[in-house]
């Protein structure tokens, strides 16, 4: 199988290091977390241990911290010097408090771990780690990953352009198409038939959505909490009324509310809050929902059509640059939208101590800059210097000012 190093997450591990002895990669099932801390290790200079949390025998070294020194002086480094590594770390009970102890003990020891749902982490991360952990969010792959994967001409081509020429850039065009109907997923990215993406879609829904997920559903509520999923992928992009899903999926309002909690820990969907600016102008305060892969969201959505073809053109296209915006976010940075009564909207505001951005999707090709009165309304009533606002389209690239042009292929150019 091809390995391809996600930089962009390695060197987050780099400067983790540098100040903390912890480090937790969390993110969904099938999403490279495993990979990931595999290309560290391998460039780490370490000697390394390797544990997978899901082995009992590994599960039972952590009941007792003089056997698990004991065991770490034998197979990884007599004085701590190493790195150690766990797999899908949540299965380990007391994990937190006995890693906290090594590192407090070992200074000069270095621990990476996964885990394929936030729920249990960060709450026993939060509380018996804090100050010594740092932890990493992996997503599916960007489409510039995406494109690494799969052809990396392409993925130089979309490094190395300057000038947006459709003809140039067609390639790119279609290969972005795909990604939006079969989604980031690695395993899916480097299966080149539709046919053997589809299956390894369907896989990682049955196991991962309809198995792990399950295991916090109430026998009861498992048809609702079905429809439910259905329900929300047919409302990528849109408002969320929890009273609506409620009603058609069968489940009591507060049923209902935490297990969308619960899909948004186990990194299913992303719930975007709004931006209020003025609280007479504003909407209600519920939130839009989106989908953090967007091949699990078109395989409960029961539609693998060709884009031109869909309804949700516009709504699959939206949820992927919220994961652009979402994965090349600042320390800081909060993601939201912007909608008044008056039908005044911005997709999304990048709101940071740093910058703020305004971006506006539109699945469209266009041939010259789009006027966007939500853009520059948004933008004075911010009264703010430094706001830069976006037009994300299909192909066409303009860099002037006060509402910039950006294609869809370069929506991690944003900021």
């Amino acid at each position: 199988m091809k390995i391809v190093k996600r930089e962009h997450y390695l060197q987050k591990i780099r400067d983790a290091f540098k100040f903390i002895p912890i480090v937790v990669l969390i993110g969904a099932r099938q999403v490279g977390k495993t990979t990931i801390m595999d290309s560290y290790a391998d460039e780490s200079g370490k000697t390394v241990l390797r544990l997978n949390g899901q082995d009992p025998e590994v599960a039972a070294l952590f009941d007792k911290m003089s056997v698990l020194e004991e065991y770490l002086r034998v197979w990884l480094d007599p004085n701590f010097e190493g790195l150690l590594l766990v797999d899908e770390f949540q299965y380990v009970d007391n994990v937190s408090t006995m890693l906290k102890l090594l590192t407090d003990k070992h200074r000069d020891l270095r621990i990476l771990c996964t885990g394929s749902s936030s729920l249990d982490i960060l709450q026993r991360v939060e509380e018996s780690m804090a100050g010594r952990v740092r932890i990493i969010e992996v997503l599916s792959l960007s489409f510039s990953e995406y494109l690494l994967f799969r052809d990396t001409n392409l993925w130089q081509l979309q490094q190395r352009a300057t000038v947006a020429d459709e003809a140039l850039m067609s390639p790119l065009l279609n290969a972005y198409r795909e990604y939006l109907i079969y989604g980031g997923l690695p395993r899916v990215a480097l299966a080149t038939k539709n046919n053997d993406k589809i299956a390894l879609i369907n896989d990682i829904y049955q196991t991962y959505l309809l198995n792990d997920v399950r295991k916090y559903i109430r026998n009861e509520h498992f048809v609702g909490f079905t429809r439910l999923i259905r329900l929300l992928a047919a409302q990528i992009g849109n408002l969320v009324n929890i009273n609506e899903l409620s009603r058609e999926s069968g489940l009591k309002y507060a049923v209902c509310e935490s297990y969308i909690h619960l899909l948004q820990h186990m990194y299913i969907i992303r719930m975007i809050e709004p931006m209020s600016v003025n609280k007479r102008k504003t909407i209600s305060q519920m939130k839009k929902v989106y989908f953090y892969d967007l091949g699990l969201r078109n395989m409960v959505y029961n539609s693998f059509n060709e884009l031109e073809f869909r309804a949700d053109k516009g709504a699959i296209f939206e949820n992927e640059v919220m994961l652009e915006l979402w994965r090349n976010r600042r320390a800081g940075d909060n993601l939201l939208f912007y909608r008044t009564l008056n039908g005044t909207e911005v997709d999304f505001v990048m709101d940071g101590p740093e910058r703020k951005l305004l971006v506006e999707c539109k699945s469209q090709h266009c041939t010259k800059p789009l006027k966007i009165p939500s853009l520059t309304n948004l933008a004075a009533d911010l009264g703010e210097n430094g706001i830069n606002s976006y037009v994300v389209n299909l192909n066409y690239f303009s860099d002037a000012a006060p509402v910039r042009m950006m294609p869809c292929y370069w929506c991690d150019k944003i900021g």
